[in-house]
């Protein structure tokens, strides 16, 4: 059974073992010289002007979250869909279970206006 994920074991041992060689042939063959000027933001050779921790709007991190959940959505539907012949009846009615939930879900998301980017809008609802 673990013979299985030997392949796998091997190939993130090599990628590990190859990243942390290049890592350490880049900090003992490459030239260390700091400076100042390597700290300051580069905007297209101008002085920068402003704040760099600039806010971002709610709505960015919702749509992130929801982007993850149909994600994640893929990852169980995509594996049934290869094998849903075999599976049976159960699986179809777990799955359209499953299908119902994220799409009643992502109802409520628009109910709610979570990809509704008009912000006088939604100053005026509230």
């Amino acid at each position: 059974m673990l013979t299985n994920y030997l392949p796998i074991l091997i190939t993130a041992g090599v990628a590990i073992v190859l990243a942390i060689l290049l890592m350490t042939l880049s900090r003992i063959l490459g030239p260390y010289r700091p400076n100042t000027n390597k700290l300051n933001p580069y905007e297209s050779g101008m002085d920068p002007v402003g704040e760099a921790d600039e806010r971002y709007s709610i709505s960015f991190y919702l749509v992130a979250m929801e982007f993850i959940v149909f994600d994640l959505e893929v990852v169980f539907i995509y594996p049934w869909a290869v094998q849903y012949l075999e599976l049976g009846v159960g699986t179809l009615i777990a799955m359209i279970f499953f299908i119902t939930v994220l799409f009643i879900g992502l109802l409520y998301t628009l109910k709610k206006g979570t990809v509704d980017w008009d912000i006088k809008r939604q100053l005026l609802e509230n």
